[in-house]
C-alpha cells in the first residue's frame, strides 16, 4: 500500500445485533476524538468502517460484495477497516482476499483503531484480533451526546457453548464490566440527554459485580439515578434467570415491563443437541415465576428453524410452545452453519426448502401472536419516550413501556415521556393519542388502521 492522505471523514457501517450497533457508535465516537468528522448524507468518506455480523449465513461473503462496492469510478476507493465478529473469526483471510481492506479488527481491539489509521496512511496494512485481558472501555472517549435511548455495554462473551453459535470464538469468555465503572458511564449518559438505558451482554443476565451480585444489583443502583426513567436489557439466557433478577421486575419500577428471553427451540431433543442447558418445561417455569412477579410483562425471544436432525413433529412442538407464549415480539432465523461450530459437521442437514417452509409457518404464528398482544394493547393509557419525528406534520414515535412502537400527534418533543393513550393496533406499532387530547377523525388516514 502507498501512503495516503489522513482520513477526513468517516462512515460506520454496522450490521446484526445490538452490540454492534454499541460497538459502532462508540468507534464514531473515538474516530470523532481524532478529529475525524462524520460524512454528509451522500458524500464519499474517506474512511469506511463495516461493523460485520457472523450470525446470518454467508456473513463473510457479504462482506467482500460490500467491500468490492466501495470501489469508486475513477479505481481509487477509501480506507477500508473491517470490524466486528467476521473480522475475528476471518483475520488475515480478509487482508489475503481483499487487498483494498486496510485494517483489521476484532470486537475486543476496536480501540486501538486510532493507531492502525495511523498505520494505513503510511501504506501499512495491519490485524489486531487479539482479545487482551484489560478492558477496552477504559481507551474509549467519554460518551458527550445520546439520543433518548442509549446503550450501555455491561457484560460481553459468552460460556454456554451452543452448538450452533460462533460467538464464544468471535467475543470470547463471559467477562463483567465493573460496577463503578458502569455507574459513572451510566451518570454520563444521563447528563448527555438519556431518558432510558438498554444494558447489553451477549449473556447479560450472567453479569456479576467483584463481589458476585447479579443484574438485579445493577438495575437497583441504576434507578436512583433521578434522570434516568427507564432501565432495560437484553439478551439473557434462561439459565441465568435469577429469583432476585425476576423479583426486580416486580420491585423496580424503573424496569420495564419487557423481557427478552431465547429459546431458540421448543423440542428437548434439538434443545439438547444445541447444547441449550434448559428444557422446554423449565423455560416454561422460568416465564411463569417472571409472569407472577410483573403480570403485564411483554415477552419476546429466538428461535431456529431447520437446526441438524429437527423432524416435523420436533418443530410442531416449537410452534405449541409459541401458542402457549403468546410472545410480544420475537426473531426467528432459518439454521445456517457456522465454521468451527459443531453443529457445522452434524448428520442429517435439513434441507432449505423444508427449512423455507417451516420459517414461514413460525413466522405466521409470531405474527399472529404480536399483532394479538397489540390488540390487547388498545384501550391502556401509558407513557411513551419520544424518540424522533414521525413522517406527517407534528406526528411524534416512540416507545412504549412494552417497546411497542407507538406514533401520535400534538405538542411534544424528542426525549419527552408523554402520557398516550393507545387507541389502534397494527402487527408492527400502534396508533395513540396524547392523554386528555381530542379524537383525531384523519387517524386512519394517517396509515393507523387497525390490522384484520
Amino acid at each position: 500500500m502507498k501512503p495516503t492522505p489522513p482520513p477526513r471523514t468517516y462512515r460506520v457501517k454496522s450490521f446484526g445485533c445490538q452490540m454492534n450497533v454499541y460497538d459502532g457508535e462508540r468507534m464514531a465516537e473515538l474516530l470523532g476524538q481524532q478529529g475525524i468528522q462524520p460524512a454528509s448524507e451522500g458524500e464519499e468518506a474517506d474512511l469506511v468502517v463495516l461493523n460485520t455480523c457472523h450470525i446470518r449465513e454467508k456473513a463473510a461473503e457479504k462482506v467482500y460484495s460490500d467491500i468490492g462496492r466501495l470501489r469508486r469510478e475513477d479505481g481509487t476507493a477509501p480506507l477500508i477497516a473491517v470490524a466486528g465478529c467476521v473480522a475475528q473469526a476471518e483475520g488475515e483471510e480478509i487482508m489475503a482476499r481483499a487487498p483494498a481492506v486496510s485494517m483489521v479488527v476484532g470486537p475486543q481491539a476496536y480501540h486501538r483503531l486510532p493507531g492502525m489509521i495511523a498505520e494505513a496512511v503510511e501504506g501499512r496494512r495491519s490485524v489486531d484480533t487479539d482479545m487482551p485481558a484489560e478492558t477496552k472501555f477504559d481507551a474509549l472517549p467519554a460518551r458527550r451526546k445520546v439520543g433518548p435511548s442509549a446503550f450501555l455495554t455491561v457484560q460481553e462473551g459468552c460460556d454456554k457453548f451452543c452448538t450452533y453459535c460462533v460467538v464464544p470464538y468471535t467475543r470470547g469468555a463471559e467477562i463483567s464490566r465493573p460496577f463503578n465503572d458502569l455507574i459513572e458511564e451510566a451518570k454520563k449518559l444521563v447528563d448527555a440527554g438519556a431518558r432510558e438505558i438498554t444494558l447489553l451482554g451477549q449473556n447479560v443476565n450472567a453479569w456479576r459485580d467483584e463481589a458476585g451480585h447479579g443484574l438485579e444489583k445493577l438495575v437497583e443502583e441504576l434507578a436512583s439515578i433521578d434522570a434516568l426513567a427507564r432501565i432495560r436489557y437484553t439478551t439473557s439466557h434462561p439459565n441465568d434467570m435469577t429469583e432476585g433478577l425476576i423479583a426486580a421486575h416486580r420491585d423496580i419500577d424503573k424496569l420495564m415491563p419487557f423481557l427478552h428471553l431465547p429459546v431458540q427451540a421448543g423440542n428437548d431433543r434439538v434443545l439438547k443437541a444445541m447444547n441449550r442447558s434448559h428444557s422446554a418445561d423449565s423455560y416454561l417455569r422460568v416465564l411463569d415465576k417472571v409472569r407472577a412477579a410483573r403480570p403485564d410483562i411483554a415477552l419476546s425471544g429466538d428461535f431456529i428453524v431447520g437446526f441438524p436432525g429437527e423432524t416435523d413433529a420436533e418443530f410442531k412442538d416449537t410452534l405449541r410452545l409459541v401458542e402457549l407464549v403468546g410472545y410480544a415480539q420475537c426473531f426467528s432465523f432459518k439454521y445456517s452453519p457456522r465454521p468451527g461450530t459443531p453443529a457445522a459437521t452434524m448428520a442429517d442437514q435439513v434441507a432449505v426448502g423444508v427449512m423455507d417452509e417451516r420459517l414461514q409457518r413460525l413466522q405466521a404464528a409470531l405474527n399472529a401472536s404480536q399483532l394479538a398482544f397489540n390488540r390487547a394493547s388498545v384501550g391502556k393509557r401509558c407513557q411513551v419516550l419520544v424518540e424522533r419525528r414521525g413522517k406527517y406534520d407534528g406526528q411524534w414515535l416512540g416507545k412504549s413501556p412494552w417497546l411497542q412502537s407507538v406514533h401520535f400527534s400534538g405538542d411534544a418533543a424528542i426525549g419527552d415521556l408523554v402520557e398516550v393513550d393507545l387507541v389502534e393496533a397494527g402487527g408492527n406499532s400502534l396508533a395513540g393519542r396524547l392523554a386528555g387530547a381530542s379524537p383525531r377523525p384523519d387517524l386512519t388516514d394517517r396509515g393507523v388502521r387497525v390490522a384484520q
